[in-house]
């Protein structure tokens, strides 16, 4: 099979992913061999891909590529997400353009349109993810919503509602108007938001005008012509229709006067109680709070505390309600525009200032999330942090960086209770079914199907048929089916003790993202240590965001995220492959620059020239040249030096490290180097043990970059020998030892061998002497590198290396560590030339040392400049000086000729 002259990512992707597919080479069966398990995190079953997921899954793949050629069974679980409020949301969306509302549908009905929604949309991002290279084994492909999946969850449901943790309750929640649903805590994004703080007045009582009376001389008392009144400072004008009280601290002087009174409501007129709690900041504003047990956390506490009535004045879509008596049917930001100016009209706003401060909004739907009183399900959660605590403190479960174990600790430790039911018909519906027991009250049954709900409610009240039973409508966050993913991918739920869990789990690695570490991370490992009794995964790899270059996140509002299909297309995979790594320590943010993907697609084609100039070697039956044998042994110690230095970074998760050692050994080492060192004369052939060593290099440096550019290996992999139909060079395990001591000290004079190459072609340089002419090398006392010396003969194209005892007066010297060397030059430069040449650089030089000399005698500068920096300047003029004398002495002896 012919190599093509150059490389075309696009011909060589489609040709080898078909061919893994057609061989099963993804493929994962329990097997005797050590397991290495990694399930993706699940996308969005509609979504599709971007810069976020080419980071991600190019790192899944790597390490599960890596875990193959190790010889491990790898097996790489894809899948999806159902996303309960993102596809609902363009379900409901779709319909609305037809002029469809989901109100207009039963649910059966919503249900068909969004699995019809799914079917047409879904799994588009994993067809996107074999462009990348990925090699999970799609046979294995799980959805959130399949049956399998779905039985895990509804049992989970089950058995944890039985143990008591799961309950229904009316609870302050996080409220997403847009979605009409409630959310946990860890869905609200906090934003800093320049808002605004209202001061309204709260006119004390008619009642009570008559009782106002100073009480202590800090009370800060408001008297005007409609007579006493205290200020409340809020941010939310639009909530006071749902005030039932207004609360001071006992102990703040400013408003003892208050104590015992009633004050009106601004606008709404109501009458509320003055009541008193320590709760209250003495500092923030005006130290009066309004109350609104509806709509605020802190509030509701203080509204069962107090016995204060609970006035709901939101409806489900972020519209004011009937319960509020003004402004019903308004959407509650417009209302608080409207209400800033009707309180001014009305006289009852003190002042107006602007403040900064952090507002809840929805994760799914960005938009502000309204505090609501709503009956939801919960999930207990203290027994579950006190389970998944300690694993990941103790590094039983080790997370990368390790930074993320304190992020981790601080949300265990102050855990709140899971909101799990979700307002929404997309998703797992919640098994819990009410009726009327036999006294006539209502009852809950919570079973896995209909007919076992129906058993169980029939103990409760005999007389109950199957159409008495109303199941719950609210189906279950997402979330509660991704806590189950690394054990519910192995139908460990349904069947806990089947061979593929037996043998799969734990799970090897995880790799995600730091912003779902209290979403998924922390959940999976509770999940684990209750259904398993043991961690699900070993290792915990976080990614950090894509950025670019501005440091600015990738979104698709700002416009500054590439297509990662369109630069696959450009690059190729391999090349957005390498590009992405370039720069991608774990936990940190990540710059992406599209010229790194150049760069990627350029060692793509260093890697294609360099296999294409071996192959077109022509070999013989000669005797092995010495500077070849060298460079043999040389370049064999040097793959098995990084080949164990590597094996390090892997192990502590520098991905990108590895990556930067591969690619230097291939370029700077393999390429630049050890080419060079055996590279035959032109038309002449090279010998066969160095040619076949050249090939077993190339094949060992193909392995050790397959996990990172799986393409352009298998394609050269494929060329370096006759292979068998099936073979991959994913299945061709790398095995390389550890250097010997030896080695390493060949390895540590080949550098230095470098160095001497490195200081001849130096000399070339500033004596514009061309490369094809062959100089001398004299060595200065004594050759400590003579075993060498066929080498630095033909890198440095030399005709002799000689032994002097002094440097010639034509030579141009130079030092490698302690080691003196000279190269004659004699009639080979232009003496007129030269003496021109370095006069200019000695005018140069005399110069900046009397800038430095000035600085040093100026009393001031050293009396007051850091000890550091006067160091620095002697430095400068110790080795201007030194080069000075150097350049005299040289002149002097061009003089001569």
């Amino acid at each position: 099979m012919e190599l093509a002259s150059k490389y075309d990512p696009q011909v060589v992707e489609s040709k080898w992913y078909q061919y893994w597919l057609d061989n099963k080479l993804f493929s994962s069966k329990p097997d005797g061999r050590e397991p290495y398990t990694v399930v993706i995190p699940p996308p969005n079953v509609t979504g599709v891909l971007h810069m976020g997921h080419m980071l991600n899954n190019t790192i899944q793949d790597i390490l599960v590529r890596r875990a193959r050629m190790e010889g491990k069974n790898a097996c790489w679980v894809p899948g999806t997400d159902h996303a309960s409020i993102a596809t609902e949301a363009k379900v409901v969306n779709k319909l609305a353009q037809e002029g469809i509302k989901k109100t207009d549908l039963t649910r059966e009905q919503f249900l068909e349109h969004a699995w019809d929604w799914t079917h047409e949309h879904g799994g588009i991002i994993l067809k996107q993810l074999r462009r990348l290279g990925c090699s999970c084994d799609w046979d294995r492909t799980a959805f959130t919503m399949d049956e399998t999946r779905s039985k895990s969850v509804i049992k989970v449901f089950c058995d944890l509602y039985n143990k008591g943790y799961i309950y229904r309750g009316v609870r302050m929640v996080n409220w997403d108007p847009q979605a009409q649903t409630a959310l946990s805590d860890e869905e609200v994004i906090y934003k800093d938001e320049h808002s605004k703080l209202y001061h309204l007045k709260y006119y004390v009582a008619a009642d009570d005008q008559a009782k106002v009376e100073r009480k202590d001389e800090g009370n800060v008392m408001h008297k005007d012509e409609k007579g006493y009144y205290a200020v409340v400072a809020t941010t939310r004008p639009e909530t006071i229709m749902g005030d039932s009280a207004m609360c001071i601290n006992p102990e703040d002087v400013k408003n003892t006067w208050l104590k015992g009174l009633h004050v009106i409501v601004p606008l709404v007129n109501r009458v509320i109680p003055v009541i008193e709690d320590s709760y209250v900041d003495i500092q923030f504003g005006t130290g009066c709070l309004k109350v609104t047990p509806a709509h605020d956390v802190n509030d509701h506490a203080l509204g069962l505390k107090h016995g204060l009535e609970t006035i709901d004045i939101f409806n489900d879509n972020g519209t004011i309600s009937e319960a509020a008596g003004l402004y019903v049917g308004q959407d509650r930001m417009d209302v608080r525009k409207q209400i800033s100016k009707d309180l001014e009209a009305a006289g009852l706003m003190e002042k107006v200032e602007d403040y900064d401060n952090k507002v809840g909004f929805s994760e799914r739907t960005n938009v502000p999330i309204e505090p609501k009183l709503s009956t939801q399900w919960f999930l207990k959660m203290q027994h579950f942090a006190d389970i998944a605590l300690g694993p990941v403190m103790d590094d039983e479960i080790e997370f990368y960086p390790k930074k993320y174990k304190n992020t981790y600790r601080h949300w265990l430790e102050n855990i709140k209770d899971w909101c799990i039911s979700r307002q929404l018909w997309w998703g797992h519906r919640i098994p819990a079914y009410y009726f009327k027991d036999a006294e006539g009250k209502n009852a809950t049954v919570v079973a896995e199907t209909s007919e076992e709900a129906l058993k169980l409610a029939k103990e409760k009240n005999p007389a109950v048929t199957a159409a008495d039973l109303e199941q719950e409508s609210d189906c279950m966050d997402t979330w509660f089916s991704s806590w189950l993913w690394p054990i519910s991918v192995f139908d460990g739920i349904n069947h806990p003790d089947n061979e593929e869990i037996n043998y799969y789990y734990p799970t090897s690695d995880l790799v995600t993202g730091p912003d779902i570490i209290f979403f998924w991370v922390a959940r999976m490992i509770m999940a684990g240590y209750e259904y398993r009794g043991k961690f699900p995964f070993k290792h915990v790899y976080f990614t950090g965001i894509v950025r670019d270059k501005l440091g600015r996140k990738m979104s698709k509002s700002l416009g500054n995220s590439p297509d990662p299909i369109m630069l696959i297309e450009k690059y190729g995979a391999d090349g957005v492959r390498m590009g992405m790594m370039l720069s991608a320590p774990a936990g940190n943010d990540i710059l992406f620059d599209e010229t790194l993907c150049e760069q990627g697609r350029n060692f793509n084609n260093k890697i294609w020239n360099a296999f294409r100039l071996v192959q077109g070697w022509e070999t013989t039956e000669i005797e092995q040249p010495e500077a070849n044998r060298i460079a043999v042994e040389w370049f064999e110690a040097k793959l098995r030096a990084v080949n164990a230095e590597m094996n390090d970074q892997f192990k502590s998760y520098r991905i990108s490290e590895a990556l930067m050692t591969v690619y230097r050994l291939f370029w700077d080492e393999f390429s630049s180097w050890y080419l060079e060192m055996i590279k035959p004369e032109y038309g002449k052939p090279i010998d066969k043990v160095t040619y076949n060593a050249t090939l077993s290099f190339f094949d060992n440096l193909l392995k050790m970059l397959h996990p990172f550019m799986p393409f352009i290996t298998e394609e050269l992999w494929q060329h370096i020998y006759d292979r068998k139909d099936s073979e991959s060079i994913m299945r061709d395990e790398l095995k390389i030892p550890a250097p010997t001591q030896a080695e390493e000290k060949l390895i540590s004079d080949i550098e230095q061998v470098k160095a001497i190459v490195g200081g001849v072609r130096t000399v070339r340089n500033q004596k514009n002497i061309a490369p094809k002419v062959e100089l001398e090398l004299d060595v200065i006392g004594q050759n400590n590198y003579e075993a060498y010396n066929s080498v630095i003969r033909k890198m440095a194209n030399l005709k002799a290396i000689e032994v002097v005892e002094e440097k010639p007066g034509d030579a141009s010297g130079f030092m490698v560590g302690t080691d003196s060397f000279a190269v004659p030059v004699g009639d080979l430069i232009d003496v007129a030339a030269e003496i021109e040449k370095q006069e200019k650089e000695l005018n140069h030089l005399e110069g900046f040392l009397a800038g430095i000399k000035k600085k040093l005698s100026n009393e001031n500068f050293v009396a007051h400049a850091p000890a550091a920096v006067i160091e620095r300047e002697r430095k400068k003029q110790s080795d201007s000086e030194e080069k000075i004398a150097a350049l005299k002495a040289s002149l002097e002896e061009l003089r001569k000729k």
